[in-house]
């Protein structure tokens, strides 16, 4: 990623008051960019949003990803050069509570994006944010490649790689790479692992939930200790979601694809690994124990392989998983301390620059 470029640059973020977004909008401010966010109200309280004061250095649109009106209104008037959507129903649990909105808000609401795109004329990049979970997992011990069939046992799963249909019948029917010079469109699709990182107040991830119980005072309940995840910061994809609009904007089909964007191979660890891991260096008693209850299905495990996005995009992990538990570690002791005042913002940014300058 070339920082250089982004100064200046218009780039309309949708999902920007959610924990990724929230983040995103964060890095595009300090890279100089101008930021249009349209989301909704910001989904937790407390709320990385509010607290990093996001809003500050952007202009915030409240509305919802299923009115394509609304939404290519706001499109329209922010005249972007690059579009980044990660707006989303994002919680494997929660798509069994209320499939609905889960594909209403992960499969039509990338259909009102992209007609919003084609009503853009100054569009020139999108990058649509999917998910690691939209491949028809077999519980492999390899990492799967961006050609892989999609699947999904759960509705969020699933509506993630309906997602993905939705964007190629787009891409080959409106953005074809043949016919680039007239629509000036390059759509890719980004597909991530679990995301972590200071900030993320959501309920049934993992790391929320362990500091939430360890702040409580309380042991932490774990469902499957076993699952094995790719577990990365929130900024390593997010990196790889800029160096891949950057490339879409100036060499167009060329990078017109899908890509994924996990950690190192030694960093997909299971639940346990990590939990004993935060519960340890967090100190002051805290423990953990195994929720024995009956839960939904989700994947015991899951890998990506990366080999395209370090082949074609020069992008590679920066941060290994110690030092990613540790920033969060950092964050959410600071935010303990600090709560009220606006260093979280600061400490945000200082973050976003220790990752930008590792080697």
């Amino acid at each position: 990623m070339n920082p250089s470029f982004w100064s200046g640059k218009k780039v309309f973020v949708t999902g920007h008051t959610g924990f990724k977004g929230s983040w995103l909008s964060l890095w595009l401010q300090q890279l100089g960019a101008e930021v249009t966010g349209y989301a909704l109200l910001p989904p937790t309280n407390p709320s990385l949003f509010e607290v990093a004061q996001v809003a500050q250095g952007m202009t915030s649109v409240i509305g919802d990803i299923r009115d394509g009106a609304m939404l290519t209104a706001a499109m329209r008037q922010a005249e972007p050069d690059i579009v980044i959507h990660m707006a989303a129903q994002p919680l494997v649990r929660r798509s069994y509570v209320d499939p609905v909105e889960t594909y209403s808000t992960n499969v039509m609401g990338t259909v009102h994006l992209l007609e919003a795109v084609r009503q853009t004329p100054s569009v020139r990049a999108v990058v649509n944010v999917t998910t690691d979970k939209c491949y028809e997992n077999k519980e492999w011990v390899w990492g799967y490649r961006e050609n892989e069939p999609m699947g999904g046992f759960d509705p969020y799963s699933s509506s993630k790689g309906c997602a993905e249909l939705v964007t190629a019948a787009y891409r080959n029917s409106f953005f074809n790479s043949a016919t680039h010079s007239k629509h000036k469109v390059a759509l890719a699709t980004a597909r991530a692992g679990n995301v972590i990182g200071g900030g993320d107040w959501a309920e049934d991830r993992l790391i929320p939930d362990i500091l939430r119980a360890i702040q409580n005072g309380q042991s932490v309940s774990i469902r499957n200790p076993h699952a094995t995840r790719p577990w990365q910061h929130v900024l390593e994809p997010l990196s790889g979601y800029l160096a891949l609009a950057e490339k879409l904007y100036t060499d167009g089909p060329a990078f017109a694809e899908a890509f994924n964007f996990g950690p190192a191979e030694e960093d997909a660890k299971p639940v346990q690994w990590i939990v004993e891991q935060l519960t340890q260096s967090w100190g002051e008693g805290a423990s953990w124990h195994l929720d024995g209850g009956t839960h939904p299905h989700e994947a015991h495990y899951l890998k990506l392989d990366c080999s395209k996005a370090r082949a074609t995009l020069g992008w590679q992990p920066r941060w290994h998983l110690g030092q990613t538990l540790q920033a969060i570690i950092v964050w959410h002791k600071a935010h303990s301390a600090l709560k009220g005042s606006q260093d979280m913002r600061a400490l945000c940014l200082q973050q976003i620059n220790d990752y930008s300058t590792a080697i």
